[in-house]
C-alpha cells in the first residue's frame, strides 16, 4: 500500500467517525440532505447555440448539452479533456509532442485553439484548459459555421465546445477544497460568490486553484495555477458582466505520443511507464477575459455586445519518439524547442427580436470579428544530420539534450509568423407555427477569412489568403407531443482552403490556395423528456471536399471525405436517488480514397452512474465505464488498435462539522489498471496516445 492510499484511508476513517457523531442531531440531517442534493452531478440539456442564443435542447434543431460545475467539482478533473471524457460522442487525443489536447467529434478534430469562451473564439487558452474556472462546458455536435462562424484554427467541422466562466448565482457561496491524487499531486482551491445592492443587482465571484506534484505516470510532474473573477450587473433592461482569468500550467517530462515506424503496433507499456526525457517540458501562461452587455430594447427585443481578449505566452522542449522495432521497443528520439506568444481579440454584436402571435418570427441580425497575431520560433534539436538519438519504448535511457540542427525565427524575441483576421455578418429568422410546436430556422452568414503568413527567416510576408464565402442553415423542430421534439438540419462547416504543392513538377498551379472549403451536413433526430430523464438520438451525414491532382495536372478539390453515424445520449434522474449520464455513438468515417479515417473509433459508449445510499444519509456511490471501439492507425488501414474499456469507481460522503457541510470525495480512475492505446488520431503521422493508468484521487470540500 503506497503512501497516498494510506493517507486516503486514514482521511476516510476520520471523516466517517466525525460524520457519525455529527448526524446524531436531526437538524444536521437537513443540512446533509441539502448539501448532498446540491452536490448532485448534473447535465443541462441546452446551452449556447451561437447567434441563436441560450436555448433548451428541445427548441434547437441541433444536438447540444452542457456539463455543469457540479461535475467538475465531483470528478476532480485535471483538464478539459477529463471533463469531456463523460461525453459518449467525444474522444481526446494530443497534438504532436506536447500537451495540446484535441477532441475528436464525429471523426473530425477540434483543436484547443478553437474552443469558445463565453461565445467567442480565440480567447480560451490554446493547449490545456484547467476546468476549475468554469461553471459550464457546452457541447454542440455537428457543423456550426452559421451558428459560431468559422473557427480561426480551421477545426471543429464535427462539433464545437463553448466554456462559460463562473459568475455569482442567486445565493452566497464560501467553499474551500483540498485535494490529492497519486503519486504525489496535491492542491487546494477556494470559491467565493456574493450578490449585493438594494435588489441584489450586483454579483461578484472570485475563485482560485493551485495543484502541483507528480502524477500517476512515473516522473511526469504537473503544476497548475488559476485565478478567475467576475463582476456582473442585472437590473431592469440592462445586464452586463466582466470576466477575467489567469492560468499558468507547467508540465515536466510529459509522456509523449508514440509514432509507429515499424510494420506492427508495439505492445502497450506498463500503465505508469514514462518514455519521456527529463529535459522535456512545457509552460503556458494566459491572461484572458470577456466583457458582455445586453439591453432589452423592448419586451420582445434584445441588443447585445461582447468582446474578449487573450495574451498567451508559452515555451517548451517537446519530445518525440518513433518506434523502429515493435518487438524490442528500439526507437528514435527527437526534441524541439518552441517559444510562442499569442495576442487575440474578438467581438460580436447583434439584435434578437421575436414578433407575431399566431405565427411568430424570431429575427437575429449581427456580426462578429476576431484578430489573432501569432509570434513563434523553432529550434529542431535533432543532433547532427537530423539523426536524433537512440532510445527505447520499454527501457528508456535518459540522454543529454541533442545539439541544435535547424533554427527558424528569433528564439529570444519571436516575431509575427501569422496574422489572422476573420469577420462575418449574419441574419436569420426562426418562424414559429402552431403555438411554436413547429419551428423553422433559416439563415445566412457571410464569412471573410484573411490569413497572412510570414517567413521564419527574416519575417517577410510569405503569403496571404483573403477569401469570403456564404454559409446557410436550414433547421426544423417539430413537437408533436409534450416532451417529444423531432428535428432536422442542413448546415455547413467552413475552413481555409488547402494550398497546392510548391513543386511545379508535381502540379501545374504550384502554391495556389483554393477557395474556402465548405463541408455539408445533413442531420435528423429526436429528443424525448420522460420525467427527469432526457434522451437524444440523431443520425447525420457530413461530407468534406478532398483535394488532389486533376487529369490536367492542376491541384483542386477532388472527391468527398464522408462521415456518417448515429449518436445516442441519455442523462437525468432515473429515480430520486439514481442518476445516469451515458450514451453511445457509431461512426463511419471514410477518406476520399475509400479507406477509413485513422484514429476514428467505429463505436464509443459511456455509462456514468450515481447512487445516493438511502440507508446512509449523505453517502453517494459513483461508477463510470468508458468504452472505445477499434480504430485504424494508418491511412492505408493496415494497422488497427484493439477496442478498450476503462472502469472508474468512487464515493462521496457529506457530513456536518458544527453547521458546516463537508464533502469527502474518493475515486479510482481505471480501477483495473488497464493498459491500452487510447487514440491513434494524428494530423501528421501514425501516432499513438497511451491511456492513463490507475489513479486514486481524493478531495475534501467545506461550504461555510
Amino acid at each position: 500500500m503506497n503512501r497516498f492510499s494510506q493517507i486516503s484511508i486514514f482521511a476516510l476513517g476520520i471523516s466517517l467517525a466525525t460524520s457519525a457523531q455529527a448526524q446524531e442531531q436531526p437538524a444536521d440531517n437537513v443540512i446533509v440532505v441539502t448539501a448532498q442534493r446540491n452536490n448532485e452531478t448534473e447535465v443541462v440539456n441546452g446551452g449556447n447555440a451561437g447567434v441563436l442564443g441560450d436555448k433548451p435542447a428541445e427548441d434547437l434543431p441541433f444536438a447540444i448539452r452542457s456539463y455543469d460545475e457540479s461535475l467538475i467539482l465531483n470528478q476532480q478533473p485535471r483538464s478539459l479533456g477529463d471533463v469531456l471524457e463523460n461525453d459518449p460522442t467525444i474522444r481526446t487525443t494530443y497534438g504532436f509532442g506536447n500537451a495540446s489536447e484535441q477532441f475528436v467529434i464525429r471523426g473530425f478534430t477540434l483543436f484547443g485553439d478553437d474552443v469558445g469562451l463565453n461565445g467567442l473564439y480565440g480567447i480560451t487558452p490554446r493547449q490545456l484548459v484547467a476546468p476549475e474556472l468554469f461553471e459550464s462546458v457546452q457541447v454542440l455536435n455537428g457543423a456550426s459555421a452559421f451558428l459560431n462562424g468559422a473557427a480561426p484554427g480551421g477545426s471543429g467541422l464535427g462539433g464545437s465546445v463553448n466554456l462559460q466562466l463562473k459568475r455569482a448565482g442567486n445565493s452566497d457561496l464560501n467553499r474551500v477544497t483540498v485535494s490529492a491524487s497519486e503519486h504525489a499531486h496535491f492542491g487546494g482551491s477556494f470559491d467565493v460568490a456574493r450578490r449585493f445592492g438594494p435588489n441584489d443587482e450586483w454579483g461578484v465571484r472570485l475563485n482560485a486553484a493551485y495543484r502541483d506534484g507528480e502524477t500517476s505516470i512515473d516522473r511526469e510532474d504537473r503544476r497548475t495555477q488559476v485565478v478567475g473573477g467576475a463582476l456582473d450587473y442585472d437590473s431592469g433592461p440592462l445586464r452586463a458582466a466582466l470576466d477575467l482569468a489567469f492560468q499558468n500550467v507547467r508540465i515536466d517530462a510529459l509522456r509523449p505520443k508514440v509514432t509507429v515506424g515499424s510494420a506492427t503496433i508495439p505492445a502497450v507499456p506498463d500503465g505508469d511507464a514514462n518514455y519521456a526525457q527529463d529535459f522535456t517540458y512545457t509552460e503556458m501562461r494566459d491572461v484572458f477575459g470577456t466583457l458582455g452587455v445586453e439591453y432589452d430594447l423592448a419586451e420582445n427585443a434584445l441588443a447585445y455586445f461582447r468582446a474578449g481578449a487573450r495574451d498567451g505566452r508559452e515555451e517548451g522542449i517537446y519530445g518525440g519518439i518513433t518506434v523502429l522495432d515493435s518487438a524490442s521497443g528500439a526507437a528514435n528520439g527527437t526534441a524541439l524547442y518552441v517559444p510562442r506568444t499569442d495576442n487575440n481579440e474578438a467581438l460580436e454584436a447583434g439584435i434578437r427580436a421575436k414578433l407575431g402571435e399566431a405565427i411568430t418570427h424570431e429575427f437575429n441580425f449581427g456580426g462578429n470579428a476576431s484578430w489573432q497575431v501569432n509570434r513563434n520560433a523553432y529550434d529542431f534539436r535533432y543532433g547532427p544530420g537530423f539523426a536524433g538519438y537512440a532510445t527505447n519504448l520499454y527501457d528508456t535511457p535518459q540522454v543529454d539534450l541533442p545539439s541544435s540542427t535547424l533554427v527558424g525565427g528569433d528564439l529570444d524575441d519571436p516575431f509575427p509568423i501569422a496574422r489572422t483576421r476573420l469577420w462575418s455578418a449574419f441574419a436569420s429568422d426562426t418562424i414559429g407555427l402552431l403555438n411554436d410546436r413547429l419551428q423553422v430556422t433559416a439563415g445566412l452568414r457571410l464569412q471573410s477569412i484573411n490569413v497572412k503568413s510570414y517567413s521564419y527567416f527574416g519575417g517577410d510576408l510569405a503569403s496571404e489568403y483573403d477569401e469570403s464565402s456564404v454559409t446557410p442553415v436550414i433547421g426544423v423542430v417539430l413537437k408533436p407531443l409534450d416532451g417529444l421534439s423531432i428535428y432536422g438540419n442542413r448546415i455547413e462547416a467552413l475552413q481555409q482552403g488547402p494550398t497546392a504543392p510548391l513543386d511545379p513538377a508535381l502540379v501545374s498551379n504550384p502554391g495556389e490556395v483554393l477557395a474556402p472549403r465548405k463541408s455539408l451536413q445533413y442531420e435528423v433526430g429526436g429528443k424525448l423528456a420522460v420525467g427527469r430523464v432526457f434522451v437524444g438520438l440523431g443520425a447525420y451525414r457530413l461530407e468534406r471536399p478532398g483535394e488532389g491532382i486533376l487529369a490536367d495536372g492542376s491541384f483542386a478539390y477532388l472527391g468527398d471525405q464522408r462521415h456518417q453515424g448515429l449518436e445516442f445520449t441519455v442523462n437525468g434522474d432515473v429515480t430520486p436517488n439514481l442518476r445516469l449520464i451515458g450514451g453511445a455513438a457509431l461512426t463511419d468515417a471514410e477518406l476520399v480514397s475509400g479507406s477509413d479515417v485513422p484514429g476514428v473509433p467505429e463505436y464509443t459508449a459511456n455509462a456514468d452512474v450515481e447512487w445516493d445510499l438511502g440507508f446512509l444519509p449523505g453517502a453517494t456511490i459513483t461508477a463510470r465505464a468508458v468504452h472505445t471501439g477499434p480504430q485504424w492507425v494508418d491511412a492505408a488501414n493496415t494497422l488497427e488498435l484493439d477496442s478498450w474499456t476503462r472502469l472508474d469507481l468512487g464515493a462521496r460522503y457529506v457530513f456536518v462539522t458544527g453547521e458546516t457541510p463537508v464533502t469527502l470525495r474518493l475515486s479510482v480512475d481505471n480501477i483495473t489498471n488497464e493498459k491500452y492505446w487510447a487514440s491513434a488520431f494524428d494530423a501528421f503521422s501514425a501516432a499513438l496516445l497511451q491511456g492513463t493508468p490507475r489513479t486514486i484521487k481524493a478531495s475534501l470540500s467545506a461550504d461555510f
